[in-house]
């Protein structure tokens, strides 16, 4: 054991950096936690008055807050799920093309390059009311859609806007699996008779499965995270209602109106289901998939 570590001593020593990065910005804050538990006053900083739980008893009382974790849950699941789905499609499609196919695999994975910051200010041109789509659909005399100021739409334009920039990643992922998959299988098929959507029925799929399943469970982990950048560049109190997430709901109380242990209350409460969730994965990703971090 000793002389596998002398071995890898640069490896441990690059790490040094990071694991000191880490600790700093990671762990130190940990203690600030306990401004959960009191009425936080920054004059007197963490010698304010203990009040046990009553600041989490305050948040879920509280019909806003609970109407934000059904939107997280809502936008995040179907995120999720198209983050899945389109991708696979995408790849598959992609993996037929025999001409051109790194240039459209390089088009698709530009956007997940982009900060929200940028994107934010492409959708909100591009979704504007005399934005090209609204444009477009006035050629058939069609009504602009309000698509950043209607409660009723603005999920669904998050929904489909982080798909779309991020599907890139996964097809990528996609890929890289079918090449793993023998070609001596469709060349069986093949003799057998079986076309490109038979074989793709019962080979690729199924040899697909595992991959799949390993980023569905791994993703599962970030069911709390509605993608902050992405709400807080493109929202207005105008879709507050249905748009509003755990992460910008906090910003708001905690940053923007200084209700410091509200906010960190609200913090603690996402931060234990999060950890819940990604020890979950990691056990169904290692029970299901086969995957280990070690």
């Amino acid at each position: 054991m000793l002389r596998k570590l002398r071995q890898q001593r640069a490896f441990h020593l690059m790490l040094v950096p990071s694991i000191i990065l880490v600790f700093i910005f990671s762990y130190l804050p940990f203690y600030g936690l306990v401004i959960a538990f009191q009425d936080y006053n920054p004059g007197l900083g963490f010698h304010s008055p203990w009040v046990g739980m009553e600041n989490f008893e305050h948040v879920f009382k509280q019909e806003k807050f609970l109407r934000t974790i059904w939107n997280t849950l809502y936008m995040s699941i179907f995120k999720l799920v198209g983050g899945l789905v389109v991708p696979v499609i995408f790849a598959l499609l992609l993996n037929e093309i025999k001409h051109l196919k790194r240039t459209f695999q390089t088009l698709v994975y530009f956007p997940n390059f982009l900060s929200w910051v940028i994107m934010a200010g492409i959708m909100i041109d591009i979704l504007a009311s005399d934005g090209i789509i609204n444009t477009f659909l006035s050629l058939f005399g069609l009504k602009p859609v309000s698509f950043l100021g209607n409660p009723s739409i603005f999920p669904w334009t998050m929904i489909v806007t982080d798909i779309w920039k991020g599907f890139g990643f996964g097809t990528i992922v996609y890929l890289a699996a079918l090449t793993g998959i023998d070609p001596g299988l469709y060349e069986a098929a093949l003799i057998d008779g079986a076309k490109r959507w038979k074989q793709t029925i019962y080979i690729t799929l199924p040899l697909l499965t595992p991959t799949i399943i390993l980023m569905a469970v791994l993703a599962l982990g970030n069911v709390l995270n509605a993608g902050f950048d992405q709400i807080y560049n493109l929202y207005s109190p105008a879709v507050y209602e249905s748009g509003d997430i755990i992460d910008t709901y906090v910003y708001r109380l905690g940053i923007v109106q200084a209700q410091y242990s509200i906010g960190t209350a609200i913090g603690l409460f996402k931060s234990v289901i999060t950890s819940i969730l990604v020890v979950l994965s990691l056990v169904l990703a290692k029970k299901v998939a086969g995957y280990r971090i070690y």
